[in-house]
């Protein structure tokens, strides 16, 4: 299942990637010492894949023995937990390989991100396009709409439809958002080319449907359909939600950072608008670090076990304010964009905000 890899993700904030010049303004000379940390360290490799991809792989042998055994169903529940823990952390070195990290050879980059991707129902090559966009656009609000969370401003919420703000109100909805968003992106939407994929990422998203059917196929022919999807089901459904809230939060939390693209800067939508995420160390091993996000914007090819290091490393990172894992919940009920004070509104905040402008008119 080798496809051509995918062009490779920015290696710096407002590197060229869909048409835009590169922006560098306003990077001090300290970012681009991180780049020492990017170096692979293939026994890190080794060790990572060892203590996820194995026992991944194990749980679900185990849960499917479970089943064999005849053990209540509750048993083989319990053990999707930690197989969807180790899924989410298997994702991480899926999104290092895409960043051109992870590994330092480009054929086991490619290698890996395609087997990676199939574990994770995610196609490689696809994923990089929309995910590099992502990274060269967060926090542009002239740019938004590909590889990002819906976000409208106040004034488009207040200039829309009905139609569109009922849209918006249901997607934005903590049900939907961390039910059945996880569903419809992995299962159905990266069943599917993307708009604008050329035809290596549209052979990746072939490729990567094909190799799932065979799993299918396979499973229907030797533990049966239903043992298939009574393991990997509940994994996914546990594991999906838990991708999707780290996602949202990387960049949906207060105070952040929103701008038009004539005052966009690519040092600031990292630094302000990317989060610290301090998480307890058991949550932030099966993150793979991704919490230290603003490093990430700021350096995307340092692999995940490296973060911690450069973080510890560089004091100009240790951001005095980290969003810690109590308050950062309540980041849920953010839903709109001032772009007047500069910050998320609930929707509560939002309606009182549109009332009080329409008696001042």
């Amino acid at each position: 299942m080798s496809v051509v890899e995918s062009e490779a993700l920015p290696s710096d904030p407002g590197s060229a990637r869909d048409g835009q010049p590169p922006r560098s303004a306003g990077k001090p000379p300290w970012v681009a010492e991180l780049k020492r940390f990017e170096k692979a360290n293939p026994r890190r490799v080794a060790i990572q894949l060892l203590d996820t991809l194995v026992p991944y792989l194990g749980l679900l042998v185990l849960m499917y023995m479970t089943m064999y055994w005849h053990l209540p169903y509750l048993v083989t529940l319990a053990l999707a937990f930690p197989a969807a823990a180790l899924m989410v952390r298997l994702f991480i070195f899926f999104h290092d390989c895409g960043h051109g990290s992870f590994v330092a050879s480009p054929t086991w980059r490619t290698v890996l991100g395609n087997v990676l991707g199939v574990l994770t129902f995610t196609p490689y090559a696809d994923w990089c396009r929309t995910h590099g966009i992502h990274h060269t656009t967060a926090g542009n609000l002239d740019r938004r709409g590909v590889g990002d969370v819906w976000t409208m401003t106040l004034d488009e919420y207040r200039a829309s439809s009905t139609g569109r703000r009922l849209a918006y109100r249901f997607f934005r909805n903590p049900l939907v958002m961390f039910g059945l968003v996880p569903f419809f992106s992995f299962i159905v939407l990266h069943r599917l080319p993307s708009r604008g994929s050329n035809r290596a990422q549209v052979m990746s998203v072939l490729l990567t449907d094909l190799a799932l059917a065979g799993i299918v196929v396979a499973a229907a022919l030797t533990v049966g359909i239903r043992a298939y999807l009574l393991i990997q089901g509940p994994v996914f459904l546990i594991g999906g939600p838990v991708g999707v809230w780290l996602f949202y939060i990387q960049h949906q939390f207060d105070p952040s950072y929103w701008a038009r693209t004539a005052e966009w800067e690519p040092m600031e939508a990292a630094m302000r608008g990317s989060s610290y995420y301090k998480l307890p160390p058991m949550l932030q091993w099966i993150s793979g670090n991704i919490g230290l996000h603003h490093i990430h914007h700021l350096r995307p090819r340092i692999p995940n076990y490296n973060l911690q290091d450069c973080l510890n490393a560089v004091p100009q990172l240790q951001l005095p304010d980290p969003l810690l894992l109590g308050p950062s919940l309540k980041s849920v009920r953010l839903k709109v964009w001032d772009e007047r004070r500069k910050l998320l509104l609930t929707f509560r905040e939002m309606s009182q905000q549109i009332q009080q402008s329409a008696r001042l008119a």
